[in-house]
């Protein structure tokens, strides 16, 4: 019998109320343990599906339980390196919310810590947990969309009226690019194995975040495009464009909660659609970890993946200038 991965959770944020909690609590060879909140009111959400578990009033107090063998940290992006580090640092395993650096060069820190302590340390990338994703990438290594020539992504949603959110802050690193430029860039990347040589971009910016981005890259045998935006009407879509054949995600990154999981393979006046009902994404990422903790697969995205995507970012910043005082985060 399998013995089952006790999770705990720093910090009550919605997200985790909403999807990583709820879905830790129904994965498999999985437990919802403990969750750490300086407000005792911000746990009772998670009780009501989890009436067992235990409820801290400190981050650390958490971590030095050894009842708890991994933890999730939802906490804002400004804040993932240093949790994650000290849940390293405190023997557990930590699956840390996107972006886990704000920096390709954060990633050092975090390797070493990774390797030191021997445990697993991941970003929470879920869209490669899907097997929608996992079957874009099949069907262009196996050439049905003949030479890929050209990908083009988009990711938008509106929170202008919301400028107390997380992500229109510039002090909790906020901004389209690390919240949800992240998934046009890595599926990109996951579904072809190639990385960027070139990006070209145009930003807009409001107080100091973005909220608007314009992306071209150069990959080594095709070009790439994509808008990422925070004010723009919610719209997602993935395409990849081949010389005898496209391939279209129309819910690429938000399955169930966006649109039905579905892969469309046209070539000429022909269309073939593979289905994926009801699959839970963010299930699939908490049991994909705990196969990796206990060594039975390699986890689809390690921190080797997550900083290619970062790099990837980190051009985009470049290439439109950022710096000069755009941001109290540098993005130098």
């Amino acid at each position: 019998m399998i013995k089952p991965v006790r999770w705990g959770v720093l910090g009550a944020a919605k997200f985790a109320r909403e999807q990583m909690a709820p879905a830790i609590h129904m994965a498999k060879n999985a437990e919802l343990a403990a969750i750490a909140t300086s407000d005792p009111k911000k746990a009772e959400p998670f009780q009501a599906f989890q009436p067992r578990l235990r409820v801290f009033d400190d981050y650390d107090a958490l971590l030095a339980d050894d009842a708890i063998d991994a933890v999730y940290v939802p906490l804002p992006n400004h804040l993932h390196v240093e949790w994650t580090l000290k849940a390293l640092a405190a023997g557990k395993a930590v699956l840390t919310e996107k972006p886990i650096a704000l920096k390709e060069a954060e990633f050092d820190r975090l390797i070493a810590a990774r390797d030191e302590a021997g445990l697993l340390a991941a970003e929470a990338y879920m869209p490669v947990h899907h097997p929608q994703w996992l079957k874009v990438r099949d069907l262009i290594a196996e050439g049905v969309i003949g030479e890929l020539a050209h990908v083009r992504g988009i990711f938008t949603y509106n929170n202008a009226e919301r400028p107390e959110n997380i992500r229109n802050r510039p002090e909790t690193a906020g901004g389209g690019l690390r919240d949800i430029g992240v998934y046009p860039f890595g599926t990109a990347r996951f579904a072809t194995g190639a990385e960027p040589s070139a990006v070209r971009a145009e930003i807009t910016w409001e107080n100091s975040v973005d909220t608007i981005a314009r992306v071209h890259a150069a990959f080594p045998k095709f070009t790439f495009e994509a808008v990422v935006s925070m004010r723009m009407q919610l719209y997602q879509e993935m395409t990849f464009h081949g010389d005898r054949g496209i391939l279209r995600v129309g819910a690429p990154f938000n399955p169930l909660s966006y649109g039905e999981a579905e892969v469309q393979l046209i070539t000429g006046s022909q269309t073939h659609s593979w289905r994926f009902p009801m699959i839970n994404q963010y299930v699939e990422q908490v049991e994909n970890f705990g196969k990796a903790m206990r060594g039975e697969i390699a986890y689809p995205a390690p921190l080797e993946f997550s900083r290619g995507t970062q790099r990837m970012i980190d051009m985009t910043f470049a290439a439109a200038g950022a710096g000069a005082g755009a941001s109290p985060i540098d993005y130098a």
